[in-house]
């Protein structure tokens, strides 16, 4: 039984460490919104309500959802997240922050991601069968007071004059923890407060789903997840 107790604390101790060092990716300005159209609350989206949205004389190119839903399926499916080092959140364009748990298993097929997105403005939060879990909560602004003290705050942006590869970004501490924004939005530019460097990772336009990819991939890389 003794013999056994120093194990269990240098296993408690690299939990510790590992758990010091995370890639956190805030998803801004992403579009979803809910709407009663007929019977039922709905995630107003350009392909299925262009009618209602014209009507209330709003531009259907700004009502994307797909963009966050693919984003949150390349981020939860990453290896990065999968090892414990990455955390999500999104904030909406109604200012609307959530905090995304790496446990979360996003639904494949919009249509179900779009009823459980309802279920998450209406509830403010979506717990696990088993309810022990949180998997998305809506969390009080600002982001900052969410992030880290001290560590990087990065804006991609294709305007940037500083250009890098991903898993360069890392180099100068592998050690420190690091937030990338993305905007979840199909064209245009964010523009944020808290961040402290604007960089671009290429020098072509990226889709937000493709950025998060490659954010993801780049660390993973520097950080050494196999």
């Amino acid at each position: 039984m003794t013999s056994e107790e120093p194990l269990k604390k240098k296993i408690k101790t690299d939990q510790v460490d590992l758990e010091k060092r995370k890639l956190i990716v805030v998803l801004e300005d992403c579009s979803l919104e809910t709407a009663k159209v007929g019977e039922s609350y709905v995630i107003l989206s350009s392909d299925k309500h262009v009618k209602y949205l014209l009507k209330h004389k709003k531009d259907p190119a700004d009502y994307r959802p797909d963009i966050l839903h693919q984003c949150l399926l390349n981020l939860l499916d990453s290896p990065l997240n999968r090892a414990g080092l990455l955390q999500i959140y999104f904030k909406t364009k109604k200012n609307v922050l959530v905090e995304v748990s790496s446990q979360c298993r996003i639904p494949r097929t919009f249509d179900r991601f779009c009823g459980l997105m309802v279920q998450l403005l209406h509830k403010l939060q979506i717990r696990s069968a088993d309810e022990k879990t949180r998997l998305l909560r809506v969390i009080k602004n600002p982001i900052n007071d969410h992030l880290p003290i001290g560590c990087p705050k990065i804006l991609m942006s294709v305007k940037a004059t500083e250009c890098i590869r991903p898993s360069q970004i890392p180099k100068d501490n592998l050690n420190d923890s690091y937030v990338i924004v993305i905007g979840g939005i199909s064209k245009g530019k964010i523009s944020t407060n808290y961040t402290d460097r604007e960089v671009k990772i290429n020098n072509y336009p990226l889709s937000a789903a493709l950025a998060c990819a490659k954010i993801t991939s780049g660390f993973e890389e520097a950080w050494d997840i196999l």
